[in-house]
């Protein structure tokens, strides 16, 4: 055996070693743990590069959407906690709209409307469902006086009308 042979044996037992070692020190768990999201969110960034590079077709646009968005919530509650994901679920519904309006705005065949359609209603209601959600109990309080100043607004306007100005 030569020396060259030897040294590259002697490298690979010593990183074989730092491996095991990081390894029953918690060192990947630990990383695995925090970097999780990336497995997510790293797919749905190469399916855009991919499209826009011109190497894959616009449908893929639907599934970087949602991946990317998820994966951006999920490093968001992992970071800060999971207690978010109480509040912020239904960004969940908004990772489906916008991978839905990417197809819608990037394919080049005519793309039928009801997918732009649909991405718009799920981007609404998900916009309606974070509201809500933030807000908690105080969304009642909120309609209702949305509902009295609607009211009070209609009747200063009707009996503005009567007075002539």
């Amino acid at each position: 055996m030569t020396n060259r042979n030897q040294g590259v044996i002697g490298l690979f037992i010593v990183f074989a070693g730092l491996i095991i070692l990081l390894g029953k020190l918690g060192v990947f768990s630990f990383i695995g743990h925090i970097f999780w999201p990336l497995a997510i969110l790293l797919p749905g960034i190469i399916l855009q590069l991919m499209y826009f590079s011109r190497s894959a077709p616009a449908i893929v646009l639907i599934p970087a959407g949602i991946l990317t968005v998820y994966g951006a919530l999920f490093f968001l509650c992992n970071t800060w906690g999971w207690w978010l994901m109480g509040h912020l679920w239904p960004v969940l519904i908004l990772g489906v709209a916008v991978g839905l309006y990417e197809y819608y705005v990037c394919a080049a065949s005519p793309v039928s409307r009801n997918v732009g359609f649909a991405s718009i209603a799920l981007t609404c209601l998900s916009g309606i469902l974070l509201i809500f959600s933030l807000l908690g109990n105080f969304a009642f309080y909120f309609i209702a006086l949305l509902l009295i100043l609607s009211g009070l607004w209609i009747l200063a306007s009707r009996s503005n009308s009567k007075t002539g100005w």
